[in-house]
């Protein structure tokens, strides 16, 4: 087999031109390939990233509360003694985000928004930090009681910016309108749809609007330490809390303010919980990041099918003019599985120095572009959630090129080897063109 090698890596070095002319495609289609893998990755953990750090945990145990049937409201009561239950049942948790949850009509001077509330403990969820691009004020400040933050779109509609005042106003428990002053003290770029409905509030704001105890949450974000647990983790919750007299509604999809209308028309009272993932809760992202897989997968299949139509007419051509040679070797008592075995090796060794080129010259170009912050397009940032490109290197981005691009050059160089192999060598050795 060494020999062999040697045989492929000599025919190779011989026909520098058309070997510097197939590697350099190779090469190219390998750079293509590290940069399209490395963007969608990119892409793909911003959106999961952005969006379960802003409205989703990895599991949530939401609730909702009916003090009479043609009532409802998103909270979770009791939930410390909820919180053990969890410790206790999931050892795969890494944090819990407690958060306030609330459907709130706020009123400026000139103009009223009704939109989704969030309540969160900015000291407990530092991370928040990585996801919420602040363009106006301080994020610092939503930590103190009596404060909103806005996205663009939201102070836009309201025509308000930071330092004005706000009337919230919402429903409690009982049914009584209540009201409470707030002041915006930041305003963050809109991140798709996303910031298209939710606004920022400390938990201690939330409760008080909506008149709760200090043991009423609107929902518990768990983040594990590997997502591919989701699944399991939510079976378990499901079957315990269950156990422990929990009341449980079946999964559904959708944010909890879109399931507000059909729980109200639902015949009972008291508190319900829902266990859901993140793609239950943001099952238009989830539909978003499939689809982005999906247009990477393409891309790489119609870039691999070029690969294998050029290299095997390229294989083609070498075998033509290498005609006498194999006549030669199979007249000296060379085997047909050896000289099949001789021209994939060519492929292979091509294959693999070339993607090896491309895959490295890929990784200092996506390390260029990470460091460049190249801007996104303005149409695209709603759906990216980013200004700027993120290409993320990792397996993910590095082992499809390598494996790919080589085996499918392995195997496209097989057709032609094999009628290489088929040759007489008598004719072989009498072919003149």
């Amino acid at each position: 087999m060494l020999h062999l090698l040697l045989i492929a890596w000599r025919n190779l070095l011989q026909h520098r031109r058309r070997t510097l002319l197939l590697g350099s495609t190779l090469a190219g289609i390998s750079v293509l390939m590290v940069l399209l893998l490395a963007l969608t990755g990119g892409a793909r953990e911003r959106l999961l990233e952005s969006a379960t750090l802003t409205s989703s945990g990895h599991v949530n145990i939401s609730g909702f509360y009916k003090v009479m049937p043609g009532q409802a409201m998103g909270a979770v009561t009791r939930y410390p003694r909820l919180l053990e239950v969890v410790r206790d049942e999931v050892p795969e948790l890494e944090r819990v985000n407690v958060r306030g949850r609330g459907w709130v009509l706020f009123v400026s001077d000139s103009h009223t928004l009704k939109t989704d509330v969030i309540g969160v403990d900015l000291e407990a969820e530092r991370d928040l930090r990585r996801v919420v691009q602040i363009v106006e004020g301080n994020l610092d400040e939503l930590s103190r009681p009596g404060t909103a933050l806005l996205f663009e779109e939201q102070a836009r509609k309201l025509q308000v910016k930071v330092g004005d005042v706000l009337t919230a106003s919402a429903t409690t428990f009982r049914g009584v309108n209540n009201t409470a002053d707030v002041r915006v003290v930041a305003i963050a770029r809109d991140m798709s749809m996303l910031s298209s409905f939710s606004v920022f509030m400390p938990n201690a704001t939330v409760r008080e609007l909506y008149q709760l105890n200090d043991d009423t949450a609107g929902v518990l974000q768990l983040y594990l330490k590997d997502m591919k647990d989701m699944a399991a983790v939510q079976g378990r919750l499901r079957k315990r809390l269950e156990q422990e007299g929990y009341r449980m509604m079946p999964t559904s999809e959708g944010l909890y303010w879109m399931k507000l209308q059909s729980i109200t028309q639902q015949d009972w009272t008291g508190q319900k919980l829902e266990i859901t993932n993140w793609e239950d809760e943001m099952s238009g992202l989830h539909f978003a990041v499939s689809m982005m897989d999906a247009l990477g997968g393409v891309l790489v299949g119609l870039l691999l099918l070029i690969v294998g139509v050029g290299v095997m007419n390229t294989l083609w051509v070498a075998i033509r003019e290498r005609t006498q040679e194999v006549g030669t070797l199979r007249a000296i008592g060379m085997h047909r599985w050896r000289v099949v075995a001789m021209f994939v090796l060519e492929g292979f060794v091509l294959a693999l120095a070339s993607t090896l080129v491309g895959v490295v010259l890929g990784l200092g170009l996506c390390a260029a572009l990470n460091a460049a912050q190249v801007p996104v397009p303005q149409g695209a940032r709603m759906l990216l959630m980013s200004n700027a490109f993120y290409f993320q290197v990792g397996p993910r981005a590095l082992v499809p090129p390598l494996l790919f691009v080589i085996s499918c050059v392995t195997f496209v160089s097989l057709f032609p080897a094999f009628l290489a192999a088929r040759l007489r060598p008598i004719t072989a050795m009498s072919h003149l063109g």
